[in-house]
C-alpha cells in the first residue's frame, strides 16, 4: 500500500474515495466503510463496518472511526488463525482490554482473556459483563505477585502461572493519582508508584510475549525512579523495551490527553514512535465524537449532571455572553480575588477542537472544561465515553453517575490503547 505522502486520496471509477495512509486503506461501499490493514508486503486483513456517519463527505478513515465509536454491534473476526491471550491488570472496566481487541481484530486475530483483574469490585464486575475472561480477581497485585524481583517464586505466583499458561500480552494500569500533577500531596513520592514494579514482577514470572504498562508522563519523574529501574529489569529479563508518551489527539481521539507508556516485548524492540506514526489521523474535534448524542431519557449514562443554582448562572453566563472561558468576575472568591491559572475551570469545551481531558470530575463545571459545546450543560457519561473512544457496543450497565465518572475518568483510551497494541501482536513483521 502506498503511504499517505504518495497517495492522499483516490477516487475509484464507482466515484467513492479512498484514502491510503501508512498500512492502511479506507473505502466505503455498498453503506459499509471498510479498512484493508497490511501485514505484510503481500498480506492484508480486511475488516468493515455498516457505515453509520451523517456526513457523506466525511472521509473514509474518518468515517470507519467514527462508525466504530457508534457502533452498538461488537466486531468480531470469524475463523481467526491465532488468538491472542491476554492478562490486564488494574483493568477498570477495560479500556486497555477494548484497545487490544480493535488491535486484534483490525489484523484478523482473536483475543482471550485470562486475568482481569481490579480492587474495584464495581469496575471489575463490568469487566467481566463485557470481557469472557478465565479469571476475574479482586485481590491488589501485591497480593497475586508476592515475591521480590529476581527471587524466588512464591506459592502465589506459582498458582497464577499456572492458570495464566503461555501469555501473549500483559497490559496494565496502575493507579496514576500517585504521578499525577493534580496530586500537590504525595506527587513522585507516592507508595502506589511502585505498583509498576508489581507488573514487571508479573513478566519475570509468567514470561508473557509482551507488557504494557501506561500512566501519567508525570511517572517518569517519581523519585525513586520506578519507570527506568521497570525499564532496566525488562531489559535484564530479555525484553526488548521503549517507552514513550502519546497524545491522544495525534491518533484520532477527539480529545487533548497524553499518556506514558513503557513496552516491552521478547520478539523485538517496540518502537513507540513507529506506531504513532503508523496511525497518525490530523486532530478530531470534540463534536466529531458526540454530535450524533443528546440528552436522552432518564438513566444517569446519558443525562447531565444537576448543578447548583449558581452553577447553572455561570453555564448560562457563557452562552449568553458566546464566551469558552468563566470570567474571574462570574467566579468564586477564590478564584475572583486572586491570581490563578486556572482559565479552564468553569469553561465551555470548544466545538472546533478536540476536548480537554476527560477526568473524573467531568460532571461538575468547577473540576475542568467541561460545558458542552452547544448546550448550556456538562457532558453527559455517554459523551464523555466518546470523547474516550469507548465504542456504543460496550456495556456499562447500570453503573450510577459517580461509579460511571470513576470508570469512564479514569480509563485509557481505548483507540490511544490500541495504537501502542498494534505494534506489540505477533505476526509479519509489518504488523
Amino acid at each position: 500500500m502506498p503511504a499517505l505522502t504518495e497517495v492522499a486520496a483516490q477516487v475509484p471509477s464507482g466515484g467513492s474515495p479512498v484514502v491510503e495512509l501508512p498500512y492502511e486503506r479506507f473505502s466505503r461501499a455498498g453503506g459499509r466503510v471498510v479498512r484493508d490493514t497490511a501485514l505484510s508486503a503481500v498480506e492484508t486483513a480486511t475488516s468493515s463496518l455498516v457505515d453509520r456517519t451523517d456526513d457523506d463527505g466525511l472521509d473514509p478513515a474518518a468515517a470507519f472511526e467514527q462508525s466504530w465509536l457508534r457502533s452498538r454491534e461488537r466486531p468480531g473476526v470469524q475463523g481467526a488463525a491465532t488468538t491472542i491471550r491476554c492478562a490486564d491488570f488494574f483493568c477498570g472496566v477495560g479500556g486497555l482490554s477494548i484497545g487490544l481487541e480493535e488491535a486484534a481484530w483490525s489484523m484478523g486475530l482473536e483475543v482471550e482473556h485470562v486475568i482481569g483483574a481490579d480492587v474495584d469490585p464495581v469496575l471489575l464486575e463490568r469487566f467481566g459483563a463485557n470481557f469472557e475472561t478465565k479469571r476475574l480477581s479482586s485481590q491488589p497485585i501485591e497480593i497475586l505477585v508476592d515475591g521480590a524481583l529476581g527471587g524466588r517464586e512464591t506459592a502465589s505466583e506459582a498458582e497464577l502461572r499456572e492458570l495464566a499458561g503461555d501469555l501473549d500480552l500483559v497490559l496494565a494500569g496502575p493507579p496514576c493519582q500517585g504521578h499525577s500533577d493534580l496530586n500537590n500531596h504525595t506527587r513522585r513520592d507516592d507508595p502506589r508508584n511502585a505498583l509498576i514494579l508489581r507488573v514487571v514482577r508479573f513478566a519475570e514470572v509468567c514470561r508473557p510475549r509482551s507488557v504494557l504498562i501506561e500512566n501519567v508522563p508525570g511517572a517518569q519523574h517519581d523519585k525513586t525512579g520506578v519507570v527506568a529501574r521497570a525499564q532496566a529489569h525488562l531489559e535484564d529479563l530479555g525484553y526488548g523495551v521503549d517507552r514513550g508518551v502519546v497524545r491522544a489527539d495525534e491518533v484520532g481521539v477527539a480529545q487533548k490527553r497524553r499518556r506514558f507508556f513503557l513496552v516491552g516485548s521478547l520478539d523485538r524492540t517496540p518502537s513507540m514512535a513507529t506506531a504513532v506514526a503508523r496511525c497518525r489521523r490530523p486532530q478530531r474535534p470534540v463534536t466529531w465524537a458526540i454530535e450524533d448524542l443528546d440528552v436522552a431519557g432518564e438513566k444517569p449514562f446519558d443525562t447531565p449532571a444537576v448543578h447548583s443554582a449558581e452553577n447553572r448562572r455561570r453555564i448560562a453566563y457563557l452562552f449568553e455572553n458566546d464566551l469558552h472561558d468563566l470570567p474571574d468576575s462570574e467566579r468564586p472568591a477564590c478564584h475572583r480575588d486572586k491570581a490563578h491559572s486556572y482559565r479552564a475551570v468553569y469553561g465551555r469545551m470548544r466545538p472546533d477542537e478536540p476536548a480537554p481531558t476527560i477526568t473524573v470530575g467531568f460532571g461538575s463545571t468547577g473540576q475542568g472544561r467541561f460545558v458542552h459545546p452547544s448546550q448550556p450543560r456538562t457532558l453527559t457519561p455517554h459523551e464523555a465515553a466518546r470523547v474516550q473512544s469507548f465504542p456504543d457496543w460496550f456495556d456499562f450497565g447500570t453503573l450510577r453517575r459517580g461509579q460511571l465518572q470513576k470508570a469512564i475518568g479514569n480509563a485509557v483510551p481505548p483507540r490511544m490503547a490500541s495504537v501502542v497494541i498494534r505494534d506489540l501482536l505477533p505476526g509479519p513483521d509489518a504488523r
